[in-house]
């Protein structure tokens, strides 16, 4: 894997292989018009808004393809109804067409890149996990792409 920074490292830690046990790895958006700049502390603020003790997500990928932690991932995430206990959650900021407001892959290329990595590398730490979108688990459009099918390579990457 290539290096790759992430803002705030607290979430990749060397205790993570003795934390929860994760069997789902879900990928996400911010339901966001293409383009407009996200940051953790916006969708925080909007989950905290929402009554949640913290961001839902794990990890979430900006515009520019950074990566940068959301909840700890040593903690249960709230990012997919019924599916929380043994997954992580990432999502990318878009997902939302800035015309009409419909559901749109708005990932900038950086973004797959960012995407790619952090799902390799979390099935890495986590051989035995799926790679999932959200819209598999709930009748949404989010990640606004077909996730299962596009990262089938890396769910399958150590069969």
């Amino acid at each position: 894997l290539k290096e790759r920074k992430l803002e705030n490292k607290e979430s990749l830690n060397e205790k993570e292989e003795e934390l929860r046990e994760i069997n789902k790895i879900i990928v996400h958006c911010t339901a966001t018009p293409e383009g407009r700049h996200t940051t953790v502390e916006d969708v925080r603020r909007w989950h905290l808004d929402r009554g949640w003790s913290d961001i839902g997500y794990h990890f979430l990928i900006y515009l520019d393809g950074s990566l940068h932690a959301g909840r700890p991932v040593e903690k249960q995430g709230a990012h997919c109804k019924g599916h929380n206990k043994g997954s992580i959650g990432i999502a990318y900021v878009g997902g939302i067409d800035k015309v009409n407001f419909k559901p749109k892959d708005t990932r900038t290329e950086e973004q797959k890149e960012a995407l790619v990595y952090i799902l390799e590398y979390l099935k890495i730490q986590h051989a035995h996990a799926t790679i999932h979108g959200h819209n598999d688990f709930a009748n949404k459009a989010c990640p606004s792409f077909n996730a299962t099918k596009e990262y089938d390579n890396i769910t399958n990457m150590w069969k």
